[in-house]
Protein backbone atom coordinates (compact mmCIF):
# COMPACT_ATOMS: atom_id res chain seq x y z
CA UNK A 1 0.00 0.00 0.00
CA UNK A 2 1.38 3.38 -1.03
CA UNK A 3 0.75 4.99 2.35
CA UNK A 4 2.76 2.72 4.59
CA UNK A 5 6.31 3.56 3.55
CA UNK A 6 5.44 7.25 3.52
CA UNK A 7 3.99 7.18 7.00
CA UNK A 8 6.85 5.18 8.48
CA UNK A 9 9.31 7.71 7.10
CA UNK A 10 7.17 10.59 8.39
CA UNK A 11 6.93 9.19 11.89
CA UNK A 12 10.65 8.42 12.13
CA UNK A 13 11.54 11.93 10.94
CA UNK A 14 9.15 13.70 13.32
CA UNK A 15 10.23 11.67 16.33
CA UNK A 16 13.97 12.03 15.71
CA UNK A 17 13.60 15.79 15.32
CA UNK A 18 11.19 16.30 18.19
CA UNK A 19 13.24 14.25 20.65
CA UNK A 20 15.96 16.87 20.47
CA UNK A 21 13.51 19.45 21.80
CA UNK A 22 12.49 17.20 24.68
CA UNK A 23 16.08 16.34 25.58
CA UNK A 24 16.97 20.04 25.71
CA UNK A 25 14.03 20.88 27.94
CA UNK A 26 14.81 18.10 30.40
CA UNK A 27 17.92 20.06 31.36
CA UNK A 28 15.70 22.68 33.07
CA UNK A 29 15.79 22.84 36.85
CA UNK A 30 12.39 21.25 37.41
CA UNK A 31 9.20 20.43 35.56
CA UNK A 32 7.18 23.38 36.86
CA UNK A 33 9.77 26.04 36.07
CA UNK A 34 10.37 24.46 32.67
CA UNK A 35 6.67 24.58 31.82
CA UNK A 36 6.33 28.15 33.05
CA UNK A 37 9.29 29.34 31.02
CA UNK A 38 8.10 27.45 27.92
CA UNK A 39 4.57 28.84 28.24
CA UNK A 40 5.84 32.40 28.58
CA UNK A 41 8.11 31.99 25.57
CA UNK A 42 5.23 30.55 23.57
CA UNK A 43 2.89 33.41 24.45
CA UNK A 44 5.56 35.94 23.49
CA UNK A 45 5.61 34.56 19.92
CA UNK A 46 1.86 35.08 19.39
CA UNK A 47 -0.08 38.03 18.00
CA UNK A 48 -3.06 39.45 19.88
CA UNK A 49 -5.62 37.32 18.06
CA UNK A 50 -3.69 34.13 18.76
CA UNK A 51 -3.29 35.06 22.42
CA UNK A 52 -7.03 35.59 22.68
CA UNK A 53 -7.65 32.12 21.25
CA UNK A 54 -5.16 30.31 23.47
CA UNK A 55 -5.82 31.92 26.87
CA UNK A 56 -8.65 31.32 29.33
CA UNK A 57 -9.16 32.21 32.97
CA UNK A 58 -8.06 29.51 35.36
CA UNK A 59 -11.63 29.08 36.56
CA UNK A 60 -13.07 28.68 33.06
CA UNK A 61 -15.11 25.50 32.66
CA UNK A 62 -13.05 24.73 29.56
CA UNK A 63 -10.16 23.63 31.79
CA UNK A 64 -12.06 20.48 32.76
CA UNK A 65 -13.56 19.94 29.30
CA UNK A 66 -11.17 17.28 28.05
CA UNK A 67 -11.70 14.44 25.56
CA UNK A 68 -9.76 12.28 23.14
CA UNK A 69 -12.29 11.98 20.33
CA UNK A 70 -12.23 14.01 17.09
CA UNK A 71 -14.38 17.06 17.86
CA UNK A 72 -14.48 20.84 17.79
CA UNK A 73 -12.05 22.27 20.33
CA UNK A 74 -11.16 25.60 21.85
CA UNK A 75 -7.62 26.88 22.05
CA UNK A 76 -4.96 27.52 19.44
CA UNK A 77 -4.24 24.83 16.88
CA UNK A 78 -0.73 23.90 15.79
CA UNK A 79 -2.02 24.09 12.24
CA UNK A 80 -2.25 27.87 12.51
CA UNK A 81 1.33 28.29 13.71
CA UNK A 82 4.64 28.56 11.91
CA UNK A 83 8.24 29.55 12.55
CA UNK A 84 9.11 30.63 16.08
CA UNK A 85 5.54 30.18 17.32
CA UNK A 86 5.38 26.56 16.14
CA UNK A 87 8.79 25.77 17.61
CA UNK A 88 7.76 27.36 20.93
CA UNK A 89 4.52 25.37 20.93
CA UNK A 90 6.46 22.14 20.60
CA UNK A 91 8.84 23.20 23.34
CA UNK A 92 5.84 23.73 25.60
CA UNK A 93 4.46 20.29 24.75
CA UNK A 94 7.88 18.73 25.34
CA UNK A 95 8.19 20.48 28.71
CA UNK A 96 5.30 18.37 30.00
CA UNK A 97 6.84 15.06 28.94
CA UNK A 98 9.98 13.00 29.08
CA UNK A 99 11.92 12.44 25.88
CA UNK A 100 10.12 9.09 25.49
CA UNK A 101 6.76 10.67 26.24
CA UNK A 102 7.28 13.44 23.72
CA UNK A 103 8.25 10.89 21.07
CA UNK A 104 5.09 8.95 21.87
CA UNK A 105 2.94 12.10 21.60
CA UNK A 106 4.42 12.82 18.18
CA UNK A 107 3.75 9.25 17.09
CA UNK A 108 0.12 9.61 18.14
CA UNK A 109 -0.18 12.86 16.17
CA UNK A 110 1.50 11.34 13.13
CA UNK A 111 -1.04 8.53 12.99
CA UNK A 112 -3.58 11.11 11.83
CA UNK A 113 -1.72 11.11 8.51
CA UNK A 114 -2.23 7.35 8.31
CA UNK A 115 -5.96 7.76 8.81
CA UNK A 116 -6.09 10.53 6.22
CA UNK A 117 -4.50 8.21 3.66
CA UNK A 118 -6.44 5.08 4.58
CA UNK A 119 -9.97 6.36 5.08
CA UNK A 120 -12.47 6.78 2.26
CA UNK A 121 -14.42 9.89 1.35
CA UNK A 122 -13.90 13.42 0.13
CA UNK A 123 -10.26 14.50 0.43
CA UNK A 124 -11.06 17.92 1.91
CA UNK A 125 -13.35 16.36 4.52
CA UNK A 126 -10.72 13.77 5.42
CA UNK A 127 -8.02 16.41 5.75
CA UNK A 128 -10.19 18.57 7.98
CA UNK A 129 -10.83 15.55 10.20
CA UNK A 130 -7.41 13.87 10.03
CA UNK A 131 -4.41 16.17 10.32
CA UNK A 132 -1.19 15.74 12.40
CA UNK A 133 -1.32 19.48 13.12
CA UNK A 134 -4.92 19.46 14.34
CA UNK A 135 -3.88 19.60 18.00
CA UNK A 136 -4.76 22.47 20.30
CA UNK A 137 -2.93 24.25 23.09
CA UNK A 138 -4.91 26.01 25.81
CA UNK A 139 -3.51 28.04 28.71
CA UNK A 140 -5.61 28.66 31.81
CA UNK A 141 -4.57 31.64 33.91
CA UNK A 142 -1.23 33.42 33.65
CA UNK A 143 1.96 31.31 33.57
CA UNK A 144 3.71 32.23 36.80
CA UNK A 145 6.00 30.82 39.47
CA UNK A 146 3.77 32.24 42.19
CA UNK A 147 0.17 31.97 40.99
CA UNK A 148 -2.15 29.12 40.00
CA UNK A 149 -2.41 28.26 36.31
CA UNK A 150 -2.69 25.32 33.97
CA UNK A 151 -2.37 24.24 30.38
CA UNK A 152 -3.42 21.49 28.01
CA UNK A 153 -2.47 20.02 24.66
CA UNK A 154 -5.23 18.00 23.06
CA UNK A 155 -6.54 16.47 19.89
CA UNK A 156 -7.57 13.08 18.58
CA UNK A 157 -6.09 10.38 20.85
CA UNK A 158 -4.03 12.80 22.92
CA UNK A 159 -4.98 14.78 26.01
CA UNK A 160 -2.33 16.04 28.43
CA UNK A 161 -3.47 18.27 31.29
CA UNK A 162 -1.32 20.15 33.80
CA UNK A 163 -2.06 22.27 36.86
CA UNK A 164 0.57 24.40 38.62
CA UNK A 165 0.40 26.32 41.88
CA UNK A 166 3.01 28.53 43.54
CA UNK A 167 5.81 27.19 41.36
CA UNK A 168 4.80 23.55 41.91
CA UNK A 169 3.31 21.04 39.52
CA UNK A 170 0.27 19.80 41.44
CA UNK A 171 -1.57 17.72 38.82
CA UNK A 172 -0.67 15.92 35.58
CA UNK A 173 -3.93 14.09 34.98
CA UNK A 174 -5.96 13.10 33.12
CA UNK A 175 -3.22 11.74 30.86
CA UNK A 176 -4.44 10.05 27.68
CA UNK A 177 -2.62 8.42 24.76
CA UNK A 178 -4.32 6.49 21.95
CA UNK A 179 -3.34 4.89 18.67
CA UNK A 180 -5.29 4.22 15.48
CA UNK A 181 -4.07 2.11 13.80
CA UNK A 182 -2.48 0.40 16.76
CA UNK A 183 -0.30 -1.58 14.36
CA UNK A 184 1.19 -0.48 11.04
CA UNK A 185 2.79 -3.45 9.31
CA UNK A 186 4.99 -2.77 6.30
CA UNK A 187 6.83 -6.09 6.31
CA UNK A 188 9.59 -7.77 8.35
CA UNK A 189 11.41 -5.30 10.54
CA UNK A 190 9.09 -2.46 9.49
CA UNK A 191 6.24 -2.79 11.94
CA UNK A 192 5.16 0.13 14.12
CA UNK A 193 2.99 -0.47 17.18
CA UNK A 194 2.32 2.71 19.10
CA UNK A 195 1.37 1.56 22.63
CA UNK A 196 2.26 -1.99 21.66
CA UNK A 197 4.50 -2.64 24.67
CA UNK A 198 1.68 -1.63 27.00
CA UNK A 199 -0.51 -4.26 25.35
CA UNK A 200 2.11 -7.02 25.28
CA UNK A 201 3.13 -6.72 28.93
CA UNK A 202 -0.47 -6.83 30.09
CA UNK A 203 -1.11 -9.96 28.05
CA UNK A 204 2.05 -11.59 29.36
CA UNK A 205 0.86 -11.14 32.94
CA UNK A 206 -2.40 -12.88 32.03
CA UNK A 207 -0.62 -15.69 30.15
CA UNK A 208 1.65 -16.29 33.15
CA UNK A 209 -1.33 -17.00 35.43
CA UNK A 210 -1.77 -20.47 36.85
CA UNK A 211 -5.21 -22.08 37.01
CA UNK A 212 -6.08 -20.43 40.31
CA UNK A 213 -4.80 -16.98 39.31
CA UNK A 214 -6.61 -16.96 35.98
CA UNK A 215 -9.94 -17.29 37.77
CA UNK A 216 -9.16 -14.06 39.64
CA UNK A 217 -7.39 -11.99 36.96
CA UNK A 218 -9.56 -12.82 33.92
CA UNK A 219 -12.83 -11.10 34.74
CA UNK A 220 -14.70 -11.79 31.49
CA UNK A 221 -14.13 -13.09 27.99
CA UNK A 222 -16.01 -10.01 26.72
CA UNK A 223 -14.22 -6.67 26.73
CA UNK A 224 -16.03 -3.39 27.47
CA UNK A 225 -16.54 -1.13 24.46
CA UNK A 226 -14.21 1.55 25.83
CA UNK A 227 -12.52 3.06 28.86
CA UNK A 228 -14.57 4.29 31.79
CA UNK A 229 -14.85 8.03 32.19
CA UNK A 230 -13.39 9.21 28.92
CA UNK A 231 -14.09 12.94 28.88
CA UNK A 232 -15.31 13.02 32.48
CA UNK A 233 -13.66 15.57 34.74
CA UNK A 234 -12.92 12.92 37.34
CA UNK A 235 -12.02 9.24 37.14
CA UNK A 236 -14.75 6.67 37.53
CA UNK A 237 -13.67 4.38 40.33
CA UNK A 238 -14.99 1.15 41.76
CA UNK A 239 -13.60 -1.40 44.16
CA UNK A 240 -10.45 -2.86 42.57
CA UNK A 241 -10.79 -6.35 41.11
CA UNK A 242 -8.36 -8.88 39.77
CA UNK A 243 -5.06 -10.33 40.86
CA UNK A 244 -3.07 -8.44 43.49
CA UNK A 245 0.65 -7.84 43.19
CA UNK A 246 1.05 -9.68 46.49
CA UNK A 247 -0.52 -12.79 44.91
CA UNK A 248 1.66 -12.77 41.79
CA UNK A 249 4.67 -14.92 41.03
CA UNK A 250 8.07 -13.24 40.92
CA UNK A 251 7.89 -13.28 37.12
CA UNK A 252 4.44 -11.65 37.08
CA UNK A 253 5.61 -9.03 39.57
CA UNK A 254 8.47 -8.13 37.27
CA UNK A 255 6.08 -7.89 34.31
CA UNK A 256 3.75 -5.60 36.28
CA UNK A 257 6.64 -3.34 37.26
CA UNK A 258 7.70 -3.18 33.61
CA UNK A 259 4.12 -2.38 32.60
CA UNK A 260 3.92 0.48 35.08
CA UNK A 261 7.29 1.71 33.83
CA UNK A 262 5.84 2.06 30.32
CA UNK A 263 3.27 4.50 31.66
CA UNK A 264 5.52 6.26 34.15
CA UNK A 265 8.28 6.91 31.62
CA UNK A 266 6.07 9.33 29.64
CA UNK A 267 6.29 12.06 32.27
CA UNK A 268 9.28 14.24 33.22
CA UNK A 269 11.61 12.65 35.77
CA UNK A 270 10.22 14.74 38.61
CA UNK A 271 6.65 13.61 37.88
CA UNK A 272 7.69 9.99 37.42
CA UNK A 273 9.48 10.04 40.77
CA UNK A 274 6.47 11.60 42.47
CA UNK A 275 4.15 8.95 41.11
CA UNK A 276 6.53 6.20 42.19
CA UNK A 277 6.74 7.70 45.66
CA UNK A 278 2.94 7.74 45.92
CA UNK A 279 2.80 4.09 44.82
CA UNK A 280 5.49 3.01 47.25
CA UNK A 281 3.92 4.94 50.12
CA UNK A 282 0.72 2.92 49.77
CA UNK A 283 2.62 -0.30 48.83
CA UNK A 284 2.87 -2.20 45.56
CA UNK A 285 1.18 -5.11 47.33
CA UNK A 286 -2.20 -3.35 47.03
CA UNK A 287 -2.11 -2.97 43.24
CA UNK A 288 -4.65 -5.05 41.29
CA UNK A 289 -4.46 -6.29 37.69
CA UNK A 290 -7.62 -7.34 35.86
CA UNK A 291 -8.26 -8.43 32.25
CA UNK A 292 -11.39 -8.55 30.08
CA UNK A 293 -11.75 -9.97 26.55
CA UNK A 294 -9.66 -12.34 24.47
CA UNK A 295 -6.22 -13.37 25.60
CA UNK A 296 -4.59 -13.54 22.15
CA UNK A 297 -3.25 -10.88 19.80
CA UNK A 298 -5.89 -9.22 17.60
CA UNK A 299 -8.72 -10.19 19.95
CA UNK A 300 -10.64 -7.32 21.60
CA UNK A 301 -9.35 -6.79 25.12
CA UNK A 302 -9.21 -4.40 28.05
CA UNK A 303 -7.26 -4.25 31.28
CA UNK A 304 -7.14 -2.18 34.45
CA UNK A 305 -4.23 -1.68 36.80
CA UNK A 306 -5.50 -0.03 39.97
CA UNK A 307 -3.62 1.05 43.06
CA UNK A 308 -4.51 3.33 45.96
CA UNK A 309 -3.04 6.40 44.21
CA UNK A 310 -3.73 5.74 40.51
CA UNK A 311 -5.74 3.85 37.95
CA UNK A 312 -4.54 2.81 34.50
CA UNK A 313 -7.00 1.65 31.86
CA UNK A 314 -6.12 0.17 28.47
CA UNK A 315 -8.71 -0.71 25.83
CA UNK A 316 -8.17 -2.23 22.38
CA UNK A 317 -11.51 -3.24 20.94
CA UNK A 318 -12.35 -1.18 17.85
CA UNK A 319 -11.22 -1.97 14.29
CA UNK A 320 -10.62 -5.65 15.02
CA UNK A 321 -8.51 -4.80 18.08
CA UNK A 322 -6.28 -2.37 16.21
CA UNK A 323 -7.40 0.85 17.91
CA UNK A 324 -5.93 1.62 21.33
CA UNK A 325 -7.08 3.90 24.15
CA UNK A 326 -5.06 4.26 27.35
CA UNK A 327 -5.05 6.64 30.30
CA UNK A 328 -3.51 7.29 33.70
CA UNK A 329 -5.70 8.99 36.30
CA UNK A 330 -5.32 10.10 39.91
CA UNK A 331 -7.62 8.37 42.39
CA UNK A 332 -7.50 11.46 44.63
CA UNK A 333 -8.89 13.60 41.80
CA UNK A 334 -7.71 14.97 38.46
CA UNK A 335 -6.97 18.64 37.68
CA UNK A 336 -5.98 19.09 41.35
CA UNK A 337 -9.68 18.92 42.20
CA UNK A 338 -10.39 16.56 45.12
CA UNK A 339 -12.55 13.64 44.12
CA UNK A 340 -14.58 13.79 47.32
Amino acid sequence: MRSKKLVIALICLVVSTGALVAARLQEKANAASGMTAAARTFLATLNSQQKLAVTFSFGDAERLNWHFIPRERKGLTLKGLEGAALAAAHELIASGLSEDGYAQALNVMSLEEVLYLLEDGDRAFRRARRDPDNYFISIFGTPSNTDTWGWRVEGHHLSLNYTLDDGRLVSTTPEFFGANPGTIDSGPGRQIRVLGTEEDLGRQILKACNDEQIQIAWISETAPDDLRGGGSAQPILSEPVGLTYASMSSHQKQLLRELLNEYLRNMPAEVEQGRRAAINKRSMQNIHFAWWGGQDLNEPHYYVVQGPSFIVEYNNVQNSANHVHSMWRDTAGDFNVPLN
